[in-house]
């Protein structure tokens, strides 16, 4: 089952980060989260790993009609997104909510879900390459 919603991407990592952020504020999304995993796993695992960034997006209206319709619905936000670097290509990805959310019987929540969806992806496809 896809869950994620991918583009390959020819900038470099740092780059592609900010366009992903800035792509994400376009569209109405804050950063409520911004976690370096390649910098956490060298901390604490003294592991090396290849550039990984998670954003952890919110776009206000939404998350609150969400949490009008669904009170634990907070279990499945923010969105995330990752920005990663594997076998020298820059990905980019996005959580596809439709999926995410589609174990909950609650159909305002899909129509919810669905909005943000195509907004996630908007971003996604307005990453340059």
């Amino acid at each position: 089952m896809e869950y994620g919603y991918r583009k390959e991407l020819t900038l470099p990592f740092p780059e592609a980060v900010e366009q992903v952020k800035a792509q994400l504020a376009n569209e109405g999304f804050g950063i409520l989260t911004e976690i370096d995993v390649k910098g956490t796993l060298k901390k604490k695992l003294n592991v090396d790993y290849e550039n990984y960034c998670i954003l952890g997006a919110c776009n206000p209206p939404f998350a609150l009609k969400a949490l009008q319709s669904e009170r634990e619905i907070g279990l499945l936000m923010p969105c995330n997104v990752i920005v990663y670097e594997a076998g020298g290509k820059t990905f980019v990805s996005a959580i596809l909510p439709t999926v995410a959310m589609g174990m909950i019987d609650n159909p305002p929540l899909v129509d919810i879900a669905k909005q943000v969806e195509q907004k996630l992806k908007t971003v996604i496809d307005h990453v340059s390459t």
